[in-house]
């Protein structure tokens, strides 16, 4: 079964905001990462002025939802604005229904990031469909026993 959650974008407030909304909720947040803790690459080196923002977090909620965040770094952070600063993000069970919901939702739409393998272990790809929703595929790879 896929799971979904909603994915927060923030200008540089992203810990913050889910210092906030631990204390809102009544949870820890699970996972905290930042940009210095990225393997640079070619598609993306993060400067050290954005080294310590959040690169991902995670405050798991009900039933298995999560509410999930970054801040936006370098081009993104321009383009940031209220309405395209959150995204759906859909975490299927296998890689075939991750690169058939991300060929679907791309349908007359726009890829932001392909869907490709990422250092955390994952099949990841970033689109705005044909109706301006912004969305996230992550199918993260079984570790290998």
């Amino acid at each position: 079964m896929n799971q979904y959650n909603i994915y927060l974008h923030f200008p540089g407030n992203c810990a913050q905001a889910f210092a906030f909304y631990e204390t809102v909720f009544q949870q820890k947040t699970t996972i905290k990462s930042h940009f210095k803790e990225m393997p640079d690459s070619e598609n993306c080196q993060v400067s050290a002025e954005d080294g310590d923002k959040i690169m991902h977090i995670t405050l798991p909620l009900n039933g298995g939802f999560n509410l999930m965040g970054c801040d936006a770094i370098s081009d993104m952070a321009t383009s940031l604005a209220m309405g395209n600063n959150f995204a759906v993000s859909v975490n299927p069970d296998s890689l075939e229904e991750a690169q058939r919901v991300f060929k679907a939702l791309s349908n007359g739409g726009q890829i932001g990031l392909p869907l490709e393998k990422s250092f955390w272990g994952s099949y990841f790809g970033m689109l705005t469909d044909q109706f301006g929703i912004n969305w996230m595929v992550n199918y993260e790879i079984p570790a290998e026993d």
